[in-house]
């Protein structure tokens, strides 16, 4: 039976409420119901936007650029028939950021014209259309009302249907689908619909964290049971694709959740001492005595550590030192790269030139199908996969700096808003960030969105009143 209806404070009057028992459910009107063809759409294209197999050959754009192409014209008509979005402290980040990178980007132009860069107009144009597009689609994402509830409702689409994909490709990399156009093994490393294992890899760390996410921040118990079980795939793929940040941010995601929640409880416990705060408390004191009676056992601990971090890594760790190697000299090169230019950058599209090692590339008879071996050019076409130093290449010290101030005011958002896993999320990119170029890809959007409207999504949420 309906008890009362009414609208409530800070909400659109054409949304009404109905409280029902203790929950307040929403009446949601025909007009928003058609809001989850746009939403679907989006989640369509930050799912296949990695999926860069299925693209026509020397086609730049695939079916994931397409779908969020739509969604950006969708979008902006829609902000355009109500005359604009109003400002938000998300939006105005993003918008400063864009600007920034814009004018870091343009100065680098400039400077690589002036001493004379050489770089591949084809992939220079690459860069210039991509950015655009994912400025967009970041910046739409966010535009109020009800951005934390939209992204909410895509996350919650993005979790479900990414789960599905990447059940699709296992089936496919497990033999038991035969699609022809596909090749979902890069040698012994699982790709899917990926030209990379690195891309897949990442899809899975924003999949598996995102669902986490929900999982924490759902009350019934139905939904949370379905967000948990949308985690696990990402996770298993994940390490099928044997990528060593992989494992490195599956490693390092644990303590950081840890730290961030028992912080949560802390501050939710400031003026009364409840089981769970005095848990915290306990440990927290017994942690210095914890490490001091470990001391002893240093050695064995470590020697078990080292062999665990080679099981983690692909090959058991034998190409560690010769990857280590390679790394170190790409990065060399990319900061002698931006230095030669002045700091200044020298604009989109790589600019390195490709190492001598790399060139030949891996040859044999079981060599599968659609690998894309590094070719030489007459001008340079190689990236320092960091994205700071590619950064720092392109758009110099003013494109880093504003890409290290948009993480910070992402992860000092999550943090005010008391989301554990979203914290855990802007740290897991980061790190992931420092072996692969993460700039260009819209998932890793969809994430500084999350976490740019959360404390907008916690104060928005629907609360609990007495009959």
């Amino acid at each position: 039976m309906r008890d009362e209806i009414g609208s409530l404070p800070g909400v659109s009057p054409t949304r009404f409420y109905v409280a029902t028992g203790q929950e307040i459910a929403p009446i949601v009107p025909a007009s928003e119901l058609n809001l989850f063809g746009l939403d679907l759409l989006l989640a369509l294209g930050l799912l296949l936007s990695t999926a860069s197999q299925l693209r026509l050959a020397g086609v730049p754009i695939g079916p994931g650029e397409i779908c969020l192409l739509m969604w950006v014209v969708l979008m902006v008509g829609r902000e355009v028939a109500r005359l604009g979005p109003p400002m938000t402290p998300a939006l105005s980040r993003l918008l400063i950021f864009w600007s920034l990178f814009v004018v870091a980007q343009a100065l680098g132009t400039v400077a690589g014209a002036v001493i004379g860069d050489r770089h591949d107009p084809e992939l220079f144009l690459h860069d210039v259309l991509a950015y655009p597009l994912i400025a967009a689609v970041s910046c739409l994402s966010v535009v109020q009302p009800g951005a934390g509830a939209r992204l909410r409702r895509v996350g919650w689409l993005f979790a479900v249907l990414g789960s599905a994909c990447l059940a699709f490709q296992l089936f496919v990399a497990w033999g038991l689908v035969d699609v022809g156009l596909i090749s979902p093994w890069y040698w012994e490393r699982m790709r899917g619909w990926s030209q990379l294992p690195s891309q897949l890899a990442l899809l899975c760390i924003v999949l598996g964290l995102v669902s986490l996410h929900l999982a924490g921040t759902t009350v019934r118990l139905a939904p949370k049971i379905i967000a948990v079980a949308c985690a696990i795939l990402p996770i298993y793929v994940g390490r099928l694709t044997q990528a060593d940040t992989f494992s490195l941010v599956l490693v390092a995601g644990g303590p950081i959740f840890l730290a961030f929640r028992f912080r949560e409880w802390l501050l939710s416990s400031r003026h009364e001492l409840t089981l769970r705060s005095a848990a915290v408390w306990v440990f927290l004191l017994g942690a210095p005595l914890l490490l001091v009676s470990l001391v002893p056992l240093g050695s064995e601990i470590t020697q078990r550590a080292g062999g665990i971090a080679k099981e983690l890594t692909k090959n058991g760790g034998k190409d560690a030192e010769q990857e280590t190697q390679l790394r170190l000299q790409i990065w060399n090169n990319a900061i002698s790269r931006g230095v030669e230019s002045g700091m200044f950058g020298l604009g989109p599209g790589p600019h390195l030139d490709i190492p001598a090692v790399l060139i030949a590339g891996r040859e044999g008879e079981n060599e599968p199908r659609n690998i894309d071996h590094p070719q030489l050019s007459a001008s340079p076409n190689f990236e320092a996969h960091n994205t700071l130093l590619d950064l720092f290449v392109q758009g110099g010290l003013l494109a880093d700096l504003s890409f290290l101030w948009l993480l910070a005011t992402s992860f000092l958002n999550t943090c005010r808003a008391r989301t554990a896993w979203l914290t855990t999320l802007v740290a897991g990119v980061f790190i992931y960030g420092f072996f692969t170029l993460i700039i260009r890809h819209p998932v890793f959007w969809f994430a500084i969105c999350l976490c740019q409207v959360a404390g907008a999504e916690e104060s928005g949420r629907p609360k609990f009143v007495q009959r």
